[in-house]
């Protein structure tokens, strides 16, 4: 039988699983980076140090890699050891990596296990001289911290790159050549060639109409402007981007020129669903379109994306689906973050039929009445639904650094953070263990499984 304290350890857990999982230390709509950083700070050492094996378990969650990166680093700075380490090391961008091994190497944690690390990645990535390209300050730091003396040319394109007339790399000889001729710039990585595109005075239409052929994904989409503005018609193709990035890029765009990336939208929530798809049964998706759901400068309609990438997805999960936006909006790609809250209303209309599952995504801030939702599903659960025929979600993509948490409308409704859209269905999960029916036992094994997955 689980005692008081065993509860307690599963219910900081998951409020440390929830912040990981939104929470990327920057200005939101309520809170400023500081206040983020210090709150989420703050969680990181209660729970490293009260229960530093599921501390370190958490990784197998879908933890966000801000705090994937502060995870690995207060582990390997207590010169402890995680099975999860190199695996998620392998899942983050190489940049956020190279910026964790920076900031090992400036704290002074360079033991063995942490040297081996750096060692075994560097060694998984493609193309090591590519990253000598594109990230060589950050590679040499981390290439000196390991103690490490690369072979041959790399080790001369890091340390002393003008000691040799010629390298026979094609990128590294590109980099070499872009020195001084224009054309080779082009052989180079998109980051590394607008320097030397600078550095030669070309104009930057004519450098992003050449460069085009080797943009990345993510490049594309974040350039898209840019290239339209310079009468370059090269769009990103957004059915296989991220679902909550394409949203974003959606969202970004004029009313007019929204419609016409629907099915984008459509066929990266079916890539995301995959065998889900249209196994939820019915579902019905409270989605908060209010003025906070603008988020901050610093993360610009990211409430609002995350929002409209969880309905397009919902909608490819669900037998039957029906969104409801708290402003009454029809057309989901025309959202704009505006107006009160009045998610009690919405909730009541979308309990109406009776659905199989209703998720509800919001930052929960209930404000037209306040508190109305909460009544509303109290009444649900314990007079209209005890049983629980409605299996009801919160999913909350904003951390409330004040209460340590993500807030919640009701204890009778489980609340999981969300940042991306594809860990809908593993968050929805989760949440479960935040009803009270389950204990430290069954969310170590559920971790374990999840490890061992990976």
């Amino acid at each position: 039988m689980d005692t008081y304290a065993d509860l307690i350890e599963c219910e900081d857990v998951l409020l440390f699983a929830n912040a990981a999982i939104t929470s990327t230390g920057q200005r939101e709509f309520r809170a400023t980076a500081g206040e983020q950083r210090l709150s989420l700070d703050f969680l990181h050492r209660y729970i490293h140090g009260n229960y530093p094996d599921l501390y370190a378990a958490t990784l197998a969650l879908d933890v966000n890699d801000h705090n994937a990166a502060m995870i690995i680093h207060n582990v390997l700075k207590a010169r402890g050891d995680g099975p999860l380490i190199s695996w998620r090391l392998a899942r983050m961008s190489p940049p956020r990596v190279y910026r964790l091994f920076g900031e090992l190497r400036r704290d002074g944690v360079n033991n063995r296990r942490t040297r081996a690390i750096i060692r075994d990645w560097l060694l998984a990535r493609p193309d090591l001289a590519f990253d000598a390209v594109k990230y060589r300050s950050a590679m040499k730091a981390a290439v000196r911290h390991a103690h490490l003396r690369p072979p041959g040319e790399l080790g001369d394109f890091l340390f002393a790159p003008h000691r040799r007339a010629r390298f026979d790399t094609p990128v590294l000889e590109a980099w070499r050549r872009a020195h001084h001729e224009r054309q080779a710039l082009y052989e180079l990585p998109y980051t590394v060639a607008e320097g030397f595109a600078a550095r030669h005075g070309i104009p930057r239409a004519v450098f992003l109409e050449r460069i085009a052929p080797r943009l990345t994904r993510s490049e594309r989409l974040r350039l898209a402007g840019a290239h339209e503005r310079a009468g370059i018609r090269d769009r990103a193709d957004l059915a296989a981007m991220p679902l909550v990035r394409a949203a974003s890029y959606v969202l970004s765009l004029p009313y007019g020129e929204r419609r016409q990336h629907v099915a984008a939208l459509r066929a990266a929530a079916a890539r995301a669903a995959g065998p889900r798809r249209g196994t939820w049964g019915s579902v019905a998706a409270v989605l908060d379109d209010s003025f906070s759901s603008f988020g901050s400068p610093v993360k610009r309609r990211r409430p609002l994306a995350v929002a409209l990438a969880c309905h397009y997805l919902l909608e490819a999960l669900a037998g039957s689906y029906r969104g409801l936006w708290v402003s009454g909006l029809a057309d989901p790609v025309m959202a704009r973050p505006d107006g009160p809250t009045p998610l009690g209303q919405r909730v009541l209309d979308a309990l109406d039929p009776r659905p199989d599952r209703l998720v509800i995504v919001s930052d929960g801030w209930d404000n037209a009445p306040p508190g109305l939702a909460a009544e509303v599903l109290r009444v649900w659960r314990r007079r209209l639904d005890p049983a629980g025929g409605v299996r009801i979600v919160h999913l909350n993509p904003v951390y409330d650094a004040e209460r340590f948490e993500v807030r919640r409308l009701s204890p009778l409704v489980p609340t999981a953070g969300i940042r991306d859209a594809e860990d809908l269905p593993a968050l929805v999960e989760l949440a479960g263990f935040a009803q009270g029916r389950t204990g430290p036992a069954e969310l170590r094994a559920y971790l374990e499984e999840r490890a061992a997955a990976r």
